[in-house]
């Protein structure tokens, strides 16, 4: 018999059986309000989504930029170049089911390949 390569959900990626997103709001240009089966809302903006999106490209450069941190006194502070799309006012474009646990969010700078499990969605406040 074969091992299976792909990882399941963990508990922690899941919400509980009788909780589930019900609507997804429009908060303006760049923030969103997903409201619960419990009566609970979660209010993102596009700014803190991108910046716990938890796909491995995001991850490594969140690794790459810690260490660059830690570095940061060994060189000379450069201020550093923005493209056109970072530039701009951050936007979420579309929210797409993954499965029934995650969305797949495409943001205004390109980026679209994070999954966000429902429970990371939800908050890290109601998920002991």
């Amino acid at each position: 018999m074969t091992k299976s390569i792909f990882k399941e959900p963990s508990d922690r990626d899941r919400l509980p059986e009788n909780i589930s997103p019900v609507g997804i709001v429009r908060q303006g240009e760049s923030a969103i309000i997903i409201q619960w089966s419990d009566g609970m809302e979660t209010p993102w903006t596009a700014t803190q989504l991108r910046n716990c999106c938890p796909c491995a490209t995001c991850r490594e450069k969140k690794r790459g930029d810690e260490q660059k941190r830690a570095e940061k006194g060994k060189q000379l502070t450069v201020l550093p170049v923005l493209t056109t799309s970072e530039a701009r006012p951050l936007r979420i474009e579309s929210m797409k089911p993954a499965g029934s646990y995650a969305y797949n969010i495409t943001f205004s700078d390109g980026h679209s390949s994070g999954i966000f499990a429902m429970a990371m969605l939800r908050g890290p406040e109601a998920n002991p």
